[in-house]
């Protein structure tokens, strides 16, 4: 026992070493930190010194648990209302990324490499398939997944996770003898994929949100987590059960869990193991790569990993300008897409347990996905002006904490006057915004606005919300929610919380409050104007001062009534009509 325990901290000690020095390395050339985990795995596998001990084979399972964390948290971020508005990207466009690609590259590969029809479709329609675990990520720390331009690409994405159902029917289909023995049929997937989904979807609204409740209640925040691993695992393990994507259940988990107050909790809670888990899928990854292979053909793995990038670049940029996309957003939504994904290590496996591909093809052919994904990162740096434009040449900074004692997410006209008085006031201010046109346009005047999107919960922990005494959301239209606000609360108790709100279904929405000042956003200024209107028509100020304290305290009779009820109509007989 000893011995093995020595075995394991050391290979442990130097899993975790390289992965330091790579990532550190890689993210000062600022080449990303997927790629130092790739080149750590590669340069420590059996493939190059060996190090690692026998390879990333016996790791990638659980490493590849990162990707179903990864999966739950974007699911998090998806609410069903807004997940259904994408249906027309996730099955229009998704779908004829998935097709196109496909087909180009089965073509590619039969008339390249005189390959068989069966192993040609058995190898090409996999690497129609983009890496979920790098792409999204990219997204993230950019700030564009929640834009136009990160939901066209996570649609994509989803729908390559779905097709992994009928790419895995097809390829056994394809094997000798008709795949896997006692395997089930395609038509008994679909059913057993539909009853999984949603058996998933009811047990999300029926089982997850009243646990979730019950743990709220019991103030056990660690039990938060335990909850969270809990569901993810075992959605996951539901559709391993079937044969199915596991990272798709922990999806569908997740936005089952979108539009609750638990949200943001649980995304904080989750985020630190899905860092870990996927930098270590990404290390197993590169101490797979057979460099041996590489060696043995490296025209050919160069000069299709190569077809593979130009393909899909130039599929996807087609679809993009089809879709009336600018080219440079079209351009960079092909470049990011262009690499071949995980689940092709998955489909390459099975075909070759099918006989339709040997041993040496399914590794050439994985050397050619890791080559892929490798010149993901490069090819985003060096087109970085090209996609940006003139006017996006410049780099926006994210949150640091400095010191500042309030925050001010979102800095439009509302943000402004909120942040000239404060700073009048002597203190100091750390603003926010993710509009990057407004970024510049304070720039401009010489006043610092760092780039984020102020309503996730690590990046307001980046920017120092734990010793702010003052956050103030400050941002345009109805984009808050009670739990988000709860979770902001819990996170930051030191930190006066003070919320511009839309109008008064924003503030019903908001209850119970968790916050300690709100104002609607045009109720003090039309107060102010109806104040001058009745000064124009002789009435008296203290007249003035006594229709408006009326008017105050009606209408928070009115609204307190609507929040009391739940219902915009409660209160109707407070409406003050006009006089007829």
């Amino acid at each position: 026992m000893p011995h093995h325990t020595g075995g394991f901290l050391l290979q442990g000690f130097v899993l975790l070493g390289a992965a330091l020095f790579f990532v550190l390395v890689f993210r000062k050339l600022g080449l990303g930190a997927t790629l130092g985990y790739l080149v750590a795995g590669a340069v420590i596998g059996p493939g190059l010194t060996g190090l690692a001990g026998r390879g990333g084979a016996d790791m990638i399972g659980f490493a590849e648990f990162g990707i179903v964390l990864l999966l739950f948290i974007v699911g998090l971020e998806l609410e069903p209302k807004r997940l259904w508005r994408m249906k027309n990207a996730i099955f229009g466009l998704g779908l004829a990324q998935v097709a196109l690609c496909g087909l180009a590259m089965v073509a590619v590969i039969w008339l390249a490499a005189a390959f068989p029809l069966a192993a040609a479709l058995a190898l090409g329609l996999p690497l129609g398939l983009s890496s979920t675990a790098q792409v999204l990520p990219m997204l993230q720390s950019s700030g564009r997944l929640r834009t136009p331009f990160g939901e066209r690409a996570f649609a994509i994405l989803l729908f390559q996770d779905l097709s992994i159902i009928p790419l895995i029917t097809i390829v056994a289909a394809l094997s000798v003898g008709g795949g896997a023995e006692g395997g089930p049929a395609g038509w008994v997937l679909a059913v057993q994929t539909i009853a999984a989904l949603v058996g998933l979807v009811l047990a999300g609204r029926f089982l997850l949100r009243p646990l979730f409740a019950l743990i709220g209640r019991s103030g056990e925040r660690e039990m938060f987590v335990v909850a969270g691993l809990f569901t993810i695992v075992a959605s996951a393990a539901l559709m391993e059960l079937i044969g199915l994507s596991t990272a798709l259940g922990a999806f569908i988990a997740g936005v089952m869990l979108a539009d609750t107050p638990y949200r943001h909790e649980l995304e904080a809670d989750i985020e630190p193991f899905r860092s870990i888990l996927l930098g270590l899928f990404f290390l197993s990854v590169g101490m797979m790569l057979d460099l041996g292979a590489i060696a043995r053909e490296p025209a050919f793995v160069v000069g299709m990993a190569a077809a593979l990038v130009a393909v899909k670049t130039g599929i996807v940029f087609a679809l993009g300008m089809a879709l009336k996309m600018g080219w440079r957003g079209a351009l960079a939504l092909g470049l990011l897409l262009s690499q071949g994904g995980e689940f092709g290590f998955v489909l390459f496996t099975q075909a070759r347990g099918g006989g339709l591909i040997d041993a040496e093809t399914a590794s050439l052919f994985g050397a050619i996905v890791t080559l892929s994904m490798a010149t993901t990162p490069f090819l985003m740096m060096a087109t970085r002006r090209i996609r940006s434009g003139p006017k996006d040449m410049r780099t926006r900074e994210g949150p640091q904490a400095d010191g500042a004692s309030a925050l001010i997410i979102g800095y439009g006209r509302f943000g402004q006057t909120v942040g000239q008085m404060l700073t009048l006031a002597g203190i100091r201010i750390a603003l926010i915004d993710r509009a990057v046109n407004q970024i510049d346009i304070a720039d401009e005047f010489g006043i610092r606005v760092h780039y984020g999107d102020g309503l996730r919960m690590d990046l307001l922990r980046q920017a120092g919300g734990a010793e702010a005494s003052l956050i103030c959301f400050c941002i345009d239209g109805d984009q808050l929610s009670a739990g988000f606000l709860a979770s902001v609360r819990d996170a930051f108790p030191k930190a006066a919380i003070m919320v511009r709100a839309f109008d008064r279904r924003s503030v019903m929405k908001l209850t119970p409050p968790h916050y300690d000042f709100l104002v609607r956003e045009v109720r003090e200024s039309a107060i102010a104007m109806a104040r001058a209107a009745l000064d124009r028509v002789d009435i008296t100020e203290l007249e003035i001062d006594g229709l408006e304290q009326r008017f105050r305290e009606n209408d928070r009779l009115r609204l307190s009534d609507q929040i009391e009820q739940d219902d915009l109509h409660a209160g109707d007989h407070r409406i003050i009509r006009n006089v007829s």
